[in-house]
């Protein structure tokens, strides 16, 4: 499982970044991010989740993403890319009705 920091903004998202190849391709067939631990994001912190799942994809391997902020929800919502990222997609549905 890949664990998001407390922290993930636009100036410390290219940190992150670096490690985030090596990470997805060392797990198995499923590619988790535990996002629970996020407390303070900007719109990085999508484009990680995105690139992850790009590279899972890449790979043959399923994506997911576990314990996502509501915050994190709203903006994948506002930006158009909720659909893109599973769990988020489903929180969102269940947030909705």
């Amino acid at each position: 499982m890949l664990k998001l920091p407390a922290v993930l903004t636009h100036s410390r998202a290219s940190g992150f970044f670096q490690t985030l190849t090596k990470e997805v391709a060392s797990m198995p067939q499923e590619v988790t991010v535990d996002a629970s631990a996020l407390s303070q994001f900007d719109s990085s912190a999508l484009a990680i989740l995105l690139e992850c799942r790009r590279q899972a994809m890449a790979a043959g391997k399923h994506f997911s993403v576990q314990g996502a902020p509501g915050q994190l929800l709203q903006l994948a919502t506002v930006y158009g890319v909720a659909a893109l990222i599973p769990a988020i997609a489903d929180q969102t549905s269940a947030v909705a009705a």
